[in-house]
């Protein structure tokens, strides 16, 4: 392992984090808010930081990346760049302890959206803003957004995205890496301008606009409300938000073609794989809800189901009404949509849908064995087959993800939560969701659970949002060995 280019890239994303932070103080200005020197701290902490360890970049220039340093490097910027970012929330006052802040800035830049404010509209606008931001900056990736850059410093960046894309692919758009990154965030910035436009159309104001488009698009699910998207209690801002969580849990490189004028969606199968299940999970949330909540309106049993349907699937988190009050059938049928997630390539969180639908298909043919052993039929993904080594690493994310999960449920369980509570806030925390059942539910929060119970939390959703391996091949033997 080689520290120097480790360091000097956690610099780079370090100062960049600091840049970021410092748009907060802008807002603050302009609302008049009194804690502007907490934030000035905040972003001089940060930026000093990072150009103190940006001052190793001088001494590996034009060196190419290994696989153990691009590993590294996404983990450890998952771990420190949020206590970078829990210094706002800290410093300002707005979290009473470092465990508070970190878990809301590792919830922030994780988008998982679960978080520890009991009071959120109680909080400053400048807060608000960047817990919005954080969610931003991670949907896309922080290290994606490096690869625009690193290679104007002479750094290769191309193992920084293999560690860092989500799913089991990770086709290149175009050649070259940066470019990858530069479309992408292009992409990503067009996306939040538009549905801002559609947010204010609906009634809101500019800042709660900015703020859930930039929750929405990264699916990460922070609001400026205590009732998160219920507050708004607008069909309109309903149907917008669930839109733009549904092209947010779709893969970007389906965008990217749409964009070049080739309509590949529905030519995709984990695409009508995540419709389906969509359409499918919407149907049976209706037939639970509308005799009993709403009363045998199908239109708001409808616009209600297809929200938190979408809301849970894409991973986001917000909420129009406290599914934890629903009918049982209802609720089971959300924390299973916990586990895959949205699509791979997205900004969402989950197993990924194209993992889930690869080992149905292994299944379907597993039976057609054993009525037929001598038939060869090949796993294949959008005609193209799918090599075996493939699946073997399928089936071992699944495994470990599932072993994690358990175990995961199990200490948290120790820890005090009952067993609702603790198992369906380990599912939102390892699938970046944020809300769950019980005492975590939609229109509930995590403040209540300990400090050992938030850290333990915390390292759910760094490992959700690396997806296992990123995370777990440091801690191999070999992976160490020169």
């Amino acid at each position: 392992m080689r520290i120097i280019p480790v360091a000097g890239v956690l610099g780079f994303l370090i100062l960049a984090t600091g840049i970021a932070m410092a748009s907060c103080i802008p807002v603050a200005m302009y609302y008049g808010e009194a804690d502007i020197r907490a934030l000035v701290v905040s972003v001089l902490v940060t930026l000093g930081a990072g150009s103190l360890l940006t001052l190793f970049i001088r001494r590996f220039q034009k060196e190419e990346l290994r696989a153990r340093e691009g590993f590294a490097i996404v983990t450890l910027s998952w771990i420190i760049i949020p206590l970078f970012g829990s210094l706002p929330f800290l410093l300002t006052g707005s979290a009473s302890s470092l465990t508070d802040a970190y878990f809301e800035s590792v919830s922030g830049f994780t988008t998982t959206g679960a978080s520890i404010f009991t009071d959120v509209e109680s909080l400053r606008k400048s807060i608000l803003f960047w817990r919005a931001l954080t969610h931003w900056m991670g949907g896309m990736g922080i290290i994606v957004l490096s690869l625009a850059i690193l290679p104007l410093l002479g750094i290769g960046g191309m193992q920084l995205f293999r560690a860092e894309v989500t799913g089991p692919t990770k086709d290149k758009l175009t050649p070259r890496v940066a470019e990858t990154a530069r479309l992408l965030w292009g992409i990503y910035v067009l996306l939040t301008i538009i549905q801002t436009g559609f947010l204010m159309a609906g009634g809101m104001s500019f800042f709660d606009a900015v703020c859930h488009s930039f929750a929405t698009i990264s699916t990460g699910g922070f609001s400026t409300k205590n009732a998160s998207i219920a507050a708004f209690d607008s069909p309109f801002v309903d149907a917008v938000v669930t839109f733009f969580m549904f092209v947010g849990g779709t893969s970007f490189a389906l965008h990217y073609q749409a964009i070049r004028g080739r309509w590949e969606y529905f030519h995709d199968q984990e695409f009508r794989f995540f419709v389906i299940t969509f359409l499918i999970a919407v149907a049976i949330v209706m037939a639970a809800v509308v005799p009993g909540e709403y009363q045998g309106d199908l239109a708001k049993g409808f616009r209600f189901a297809a929200f938190n349907v979408m809301t849970v699937m894409t991973c986001t988190g917000f909420a129009t009404a406290d599914f934890a009050l629903w009918a049982p059938l209802a609720q089971v049928v959300l924390l299973f949509l916990m586990f895959p997630g949205a699509c791979s390539g997205s900004t969402g969180g989950g197993m990924k849908n194209v993992r889930v639908l690869l080992l149905l298909k292994a299944g379907t043919i597993e039976l057609k064995r054993l009525l037929h052993p001598s038939v060869v039929v090949p796993i294949q993904l959008n005609k193209k087959p799918v090599e075996q080594e493939t699946m073997f690493t399928i089936a071992g994310f699944i495994i470990l993800y599932l072993v994690t999960f358990s175990t995961a449920t199990i200490l948290l369980t120790a820890m005090g939560p009952d067993i609702v509570t603790a198992m369906s806030a380990v599912a939102a925390s390892m699938a970046n969701i944020g809300p769950g059942l019980g005492a975590v539910g939609p229109m509930a929060n995590y403040a209540g659970l300990s400090d050992a119970a938030k850290w333990l939390l915390d390292a759910c959703m760094i490992l959700g949002r690396l997806e296992l391996f990123t995370v777990f091949v440091l801690f191999s033997r070999t992976f160490w060995r020169t």
